[in-house]
């Protein structure tokens, strides 16, 4: 018979958070308090908790980028957010990313145990499903995923194609983590940053005395994968000698280090990656032919971030929690604007360049809102240049903001106060926002 049910309670209010704790047990359930999102993702780790109940807005980050961090890590878990009216719209979201429901604060303890309740009951028939998201939550990234979790079945290679950037090695290591191999080693090399003298020592290692300056042996990459995973990143600027010796590996499962006197097994699973188009290389004479076919078993084109927009705002919350969570200087969290941004740039360099932008972003930033200028320093988007030197993607912003906050101030008669209560800003900001858009005289 199961125990009670865990529950993760994310509340830094030092008075309600105590209090939800000592309500959940009486309720028969088994609840853990963390005050911080950082502390919600180590309990989270330690524990695989049932449900999640979080307030929205943390000290060290949003409610949000804790959820979309568990529900990566953790798969789909039932989960309630606690929120402040102005936050709204936050909730949704949340309830579209799958989230069970949002109570706004005041709470009512009662209706948030029913709804806890209601989560709970679900709990079956979720942990049944497949993981939640944790390449992406486009079409695109959910289709690499499902091509992954074959490919999981089976030993056959794997080549990895993409852009720099787009995340190869995460597919890597994802198809790594749903194998059966997940508790065995995974390794990587770059191709690519290996000087071309210490290549096969690096790949197939070296006894002592093998060549001048082999002092001692060295076990290479292809030993240390034990049974897991060996991912060859950047495979095309492999030499050609080096490709015949790969293929061996590949065929004979057995490889020979330098200087010893017999081969030794190969028990990995050998995934690759590479930016370059392979049969171009074959068809220009720089790969081989016979290794394209033996590696070319299970292609997995990993799309560009330009043709998986849908994946920019779940992406650049996951990489804000994470960038907080490193340089601890206090929360952060991407204004509207910011968030809006996002999708009108082309992103050359996919989720390297995100991740890049959004750690400058988290250490230079002002405050703790981060926007459109915070994301992109350089100016406005090149593509995006109009007369005058504004741009439309900052005609659209400016014209969303002005229209929400016109919104705003109709419902409430004008009352400047309330209306940014309800944008969720302060009033200095809104009445910044409107002298910007010249709306202060009216």
């Amino acid at each position: 018979m199961s125990g009670p049910k865990v529950v993760l309670v994310v509340e830094d209010d030092p008075v309600l958070g105590p209090a939800l704790v000592q309500r959940l047990r009486l309720e028969g359930f088994r609840p853990r308090l963390a005050a911080t999102g950082a502390e919600a993702l180590r309990e989270a780790a330690a524990l695989r908790p049932d449900a999640v109940l979080s307030d929205i807005r943390l000290p060290d980050m949003s409610g949000e980028a804790v959820y979309l961090r568990l529900v990566a890590d953790l798969g789909a878990l039932p989960a309630v957010f606690m929120t402040a009216f102005s936050e709204v719209a936050q909730a949704v979201r949340l309830v579209r990313a799958g989230a069970r429901d949002y109570l706004t604060k005041p709470v009512d303890v009662d209706r948030l145990v029913e709804a806890l309740g209601a989560a709970m009951a679900d709990i079956p028939a979720q942990r049944i499903k497949a993981p939640g998201p944790s390449l992406g939550i486009s079409a695109a990234m959910q289709e690499v995923e499902a091509l992954m979790r074959k490919a999981a079945r089976v030993d056959a290679p794997v080549v990895f194609t993409g852009e720099t950037g787009v995340g190869k090695e995460v597919a890597a290591r994802f198809l790594h983590a749903v194998s059966a191999r997940a508790d065995e080693p995974f390794v990587a090399l770059n191709c690519a940053a290996i000087a071309r003298d210490l290549a096969e020592s690096t790949l197939f290692g070296h006894e002592r005395g093998a060549f001048t300056g082999a002092v001692a042996r060295q076990v290479g990459v292809v030993e240390r994968a034990g049974a897991g995973t060996l991912l060859l990143d950047e495979i095309a600027e492999l030499s050609l000698d080096l490709q015949a010796k790969l293929l061996r590996l590949v065929q004979e499962r057995s490889f020979l280090p330098l200087g010893a006197a017999a081969e030794r097994p190969f028990a990995a699973r050998l995934v690759c990656a590479t930016h370059a188009d392979l049969a171009a290389r074959v068809r220009a004479g720089s790969f081989r032919e016979d290794l394209y076919y033996r590696l070319h078993v299970i292609p997995v084109e990993v799309p560009p971030l330009r043709r998986r927009t849908e994946d920019l705002p779940w992406l650049a919350e996951r990489l804000l929690a994470e960038a907080v969570a490193r340089f601890d200087l206090g929360a952060r969290h991407l204004a509207p604007a910011a968030l809006a941004s996002l999708a009108d740039h082309d992103w050359p360099g996919n989720v390297r360049e995100l991740r890049n932008r959004i750690e400058r972003a988290v250490a230079l930033a002002e405050g703790e809102e981060i926007g459109v200028a915070d994301l992109f320093p350089e100016g406005r988007l090149d593509d995006s240049a109009g007369p005058g030197g504004a741009s439309r993607l900052g005609a659209a912003i400016d014209g969303a903001t002005r229209d929400a906050i016109a919104e705003a101030l109709q419902r409430v008669g004008g009352n400047r106060a309330e209306a940014a209560r309800r944008l969720g800003i302060s009033r200095t900001t809104l009445w910044k926002r409107m002298r910007e858009l010249g709306m202060a005289a009216d």
